[in-house]
């Protein structure tokens, strides 16, 4: 089975993830309502990848007082994890 579109209902709006493709390779693009947060490659490092998904986790969960996702590093991995899968990583 493939993923190819996730809606997640975030702490003030909700983020869709879509399953994308360019530059000859698939990976997923990131969007609250119609602005781009950020595209992730399926061939993009871990620590990338890592990056993005606290962006992300900090969408869903909001900030706490120093800026940081508002979110346990199991909870920012879950989020990882769907991106992971809608990317086809």
């Amino acid at each position: 089975m493939t993923i190819k579109t996730i809606e997640i209902e975030g702490h003030e709006n909700t983020i869709r993830i879509d399953r994308c493709y360019a530059n000859g390779e698939y990976g997923a693009r990131v969007t609250i309502l119609t602005d781009e947060v950020c595209r992730l490659a399926a061939s993009e490092n871990r620590e990338s990848r890592w990056a993005k998904a606290c962006t992300v986790a900090a969408l869903v969960y909001g900030r706490d007082k120093k800026g940081r996702p508002a979110a346990t590093n199991s909870m920012i991995h879950e989020v990882w994890t769907e991106l992971d899968r809608v990317a086809g990583c």
